[in-house]
């Protein structure tokens, strides 16, 4: 990112409110939402800070502002603990209002309430009593904030939406706090309040980045989000589009129709899985876009008022598709169809997900089916077992999806042909597969190892095992900490196979306790009698348990499993 773009520096709240500067949460960024969890959190914090021999400053995270002028800023980031700040500066200012009414050094706390409010909040109109304010919310909340907290008037309770609501009660909650604090302390009242305010201001500080513009705003996203500070790319996504709108002069039902149909979504998906499927989305339709690019993507190809409904509708048509792909339980899909999307979540494999949902908008059934399967094998040659790097895999898939998108791919066997480069071939995966370990101790792992020894059992015996049913585990026959019995293997022997797929078959969960770190002796014959035949093969083929033993074993196994895990199309 240029460094004309964006800026960094720690800000108290003073300098932040200061000199001039004004702040505006965009019209259509999210309603406040804090409650009182969040309220007694900072106030305890600040309380901290406050208290003799506290902490100098209480650190409060990101604020991320996008301004072309370093002198009105847009709150991209950071709107719910800035407007909270402001709530409790009113509810000082509450305090002091009581003390003028109570003739309590009435002239002295008058002007002090004056000097706090040009400060901190704006100027009030002595006339009208209508806020210039220093902080503008947004649609939703501005009209009750500047109408009712700020000139600390009556408060309504009746017909409020749910954030005025909580605006309301972080007010009245603060007040009540606020007039505590005051009566546990002692000395003169109204300079107690004014000095609480002078030292909060200097205490509280923020980390603040600011940009020019939405596309350094997203950048900023994406950076802080890859460092674990969670912000929502989703929500600076939704005010652009609303901007473009905004821009356009349209009416206010199409921003309703907007907000509805958004907000609806969202909440179907959670805001937090929202840009993953965006970014599946905007792949399953078009050119390839790298998360990073996708808002500068987005940015240039939806810049009118049908462009936005165009991509609304788009994503209102996904919508349930997606939800199928990464929940199907309970969804409309097929029952193999799902079991193929279970596998792929157990691989931990998301790269097939915009060729999905192209496939399931222009394929029939059978051949969405087909896809499914088909992209099972890859995930199972590709990625679980060969270790690829997925970089060209993904572009692949991206490829397929965007060519059937547009007409060019219009059955399962076309789309086959063209993912031939990501399909390993039957000797390639065969030599993997005889070599591969898989280190069960990670749930994920066991799961993947689980539905790999299913397989190969319902193609050796015909049995229908579901891989995630407890009713089996995973018997390593060469135990995990092998005891007397397993002089067969040298301690190098039993560090490198161990967790060979050779040396794993399935037990019944009650009974693999009992084998345990039993010498192969013992456990032969009860594995001989197993009620899975892939452990009653590996018994009867094998009177004792090495290393060759495993070998033999495993090159067994991936035999049959080039034969289960294979596209006819593509061997």
């Amino acid at each position: 990112m240029a460094a004309t773009n964006f800026k960094t520096e720690n800000n108290t709240f003073r300098k932040l409110i200061g000199n001039g500067l004004t702040y505006h949460i965009p019209r259509f960024q999210r309603d406040y939402s804090w409650t009182e969890e969040e309220w007694e959190d900072l106030w305890l914090d600040l309380k901290g800070a406050l208290a003799p021999g506290g902490e100098p400053a209480h650190y409060m995270g990101y604020l991320v502002l996008q301004s072309p002028d370093d002198k009105t800023f847009e709150v991209i980031d950071g709107q719910q603990r800035l407007t909270t700040v402001s709530i409790i500066v009113l509810a000082v200012l509450k305090n002091l209002q009581r003390l003028v009414d109570a003739a309590n050094d009435s002239d002295s706390n008058r002007q002090r309430a004056e000097q706090i409010r040009q400060t901190y909040v704006g100027y009030l109109d002595p006339v009208t009593l209508v806020a210039r304010p220093k902080l503008t919310l947004n649609r939703n909340n501005e009209s009750y904030y500047q109408t009712y907290l700020v000139p600390l008037g009556h408060l309504p309770q009746r017909g409020l939406r749910g954030s005025e609501h909580l605006l309301r009660k972080a007010f009245e909650w603060f007040d009540k706090e606020v007039a505590k604090w005051l009566a546990a302390s002692s000395g003169n009242e109204g300079m107690r309040l004014a000095q609480l305010v002078e030292d909060m201001s200097d205490k509280l500080f923020f980390t603040v980045i600011t940009v020019t513009d939405e596309l350094n705003a997203y950048k900023v996203f994406e950076t802080l989000n890859a460092r674990g500070v969670r912000l929502s790319a989703t929500d600076l996504l939704k005010n652009y589009l609303f901007s473009v709108l905004d821009r356009d002069q349209r009416i206010d039902h199409e921003f309703r129709a907007l907000e509805e149909r958004w907000e609806r979504m969202v909440g179907n998906l959670q805001a937090e899985n929202f840009p993953d499927f965006l970014r599946v989305h905007w792949n399953s339709r078009r050119p390839f876009a790298r998360q990073a690019e996708l808002f500068k993507t987005i940015r240039a190809q939806v810049a009118s008022r049908e462009d936005v409904f165009r991509l609304l509708r788009e994503m209102e048509q996904d919508l349930d598709t997606y939800l199928a792909l990464t929940t199907p339980e309970g969804s409309a899909l097929p029952r193999e169809v799902q079991m193929g999307i279970r596998a792929l979540r157990t691989f931990n494999v998301r790269q097939p997900f915009p060729l999905l949902l192209a496939a399931h908008r222009a394929f029939d059934d059978a051949d969405f089916a087909g896809l499914v399967r088909a992209t099972v094998v890859i995930s199972m040659r590709f990625n679980v077992i060969g270790g690829y790097g997925t970089g060209e895999q993904e572009r692949t898939y991206n490829s397929v999806a965007e060519r059937i998108a547009r007409g060019d791919l219009a059955s399962l066997a076309l789309a086959l042909a063209a993912m031939r480069g990501i399909y390993p071939s039957d000797d390639s995966f065969r030599a993997a597969f005889a070599e591969k370990a898989i280190r069960t101790t990670q749930s994920r792992n066991s799961r993947v190892v689980r539905f790999m020894l299913c397989g190969l059992e319902r193609h050796l015996g015909g049995a229908e095992l579901d891989f995630t049913d407890g009713s089996f585990t995973i018997e390593h026959v060469l135990p995990q900490n092998p005891q007397a019995g397993w002089e067969a293997f040298s301690d190098a022997d039993a560090e490198a196979m161990t967790y060979r797929l050779g040396n794993l078959t399935l037990a019944p969960a009650g009974t693999n306790r009992d084998l345990a770190a039993s010498a192969y002796v013992v456990k032969q014959p009860l594995l001989a009698q197993s009620p899975y035949a892939i452990t009653r093969k590996l018994a009867t083929d094998h009177a004792e348990w090495a290393p060759e033993s495993i070998d033999a074993h495993q090159k067994w196994m991936a035999k049959q499993a080039t034969a289960i895990w294979r596209v006819a199309q593509l061997s």
